[in-house]
């Protein structure tokens, strides 16, 4: 029987559950869920991505999973579990760009976490090619309190997908594990396609699978 680990980085399980919920949309079996057992809730600066990255690496995965996705969109240790995995490892930052490259389009990225610019735009720019990424655009406000309230979420990230589109972006991908079922709300609000990366990872994932099995 397949199975395939969902694995967040966040010590929060009501949002493993949630980007469980989401992934299983597209896979042919629900994902497990894994959430870290310390840290922060929501990762919003180097520092903390850096400590996930280390739990990710060292994490005991249990079963046999066929396939792993880590579901935080700095895909905080993903090469280093997928170094000591036999299954494929997913991060859900890497697929968001393998996605939007697929199409052609120019793209941006809407998201709540300044402190992280950076390190999101290396892992764009690495995973999307030759497909102009136009950077990030940030919801205003300060991100933690942001994920209390979904309504002030919305408005925050559709400002930044306006901001995107306006500067040129065809496309946008939602830069967060956690703000997946956000952008499930916003895709009928928003100006130009959306991106889940939540939902990309699990399709590629779903598609490594149908070709292992042909």
């Amino acid at each position: 029987m397949t199975e395939i680990r969902l694995m967040n980085p966040n010590s929060d399980p009501v949002v493993t559950a949630s980007m469980c919920e989401i992934a299983a949309r597209a896979l042919p079996v629900a994902p497990i869920g894994w959430t870290a057992p310390a840290g922060p809730p929501l990762i919003v600066t180097p520092e903390a991505l850096a400590r996930a990255a280390e739990g990710i690496a060292a994490a005991e995965v249990p079963g046999r999973p066929d396939a792993v996705i880590v579901a935080a969109f700095g895909d905080p240790g993903a090469e280093a579990l997928a170094a000591r995995l036999a299954c494929p490892v997913i991060g859900i930052g890497a697929a968001a760009a393998r996605a939007a490259a697929r199409s052609g389009l120019p793209f941006a990225v809407a998201t709540t976490t300044p402190g992280l610019e950076a390190q999101i735009d290396a892992l764009m720019r690495r995973h999307a090619g030759t497909v102009p990424y136009l950077g990030c655009r940030f919801a205003a406000g300060d991100p933690v309190a942001l994920m209390r309230s979904a309504a002030e979420l919305d408005a925050g990230l559709l400002g930044a997908i306006v901001e995107a589109h306006a500067a040129g972006a065809a496309q946008v991908v939602i830069g967060g594990g956690p703000l997946g079922a956000a952008a499930e709300r916003l895709r009928d609000r928003a100006p130009v396609p959306l991106l889940n990366p939540v939902l990309c990872a699990a399709r590629e994932v779903a598609a490594l699978l149908g070709a292992q099995h042909v």
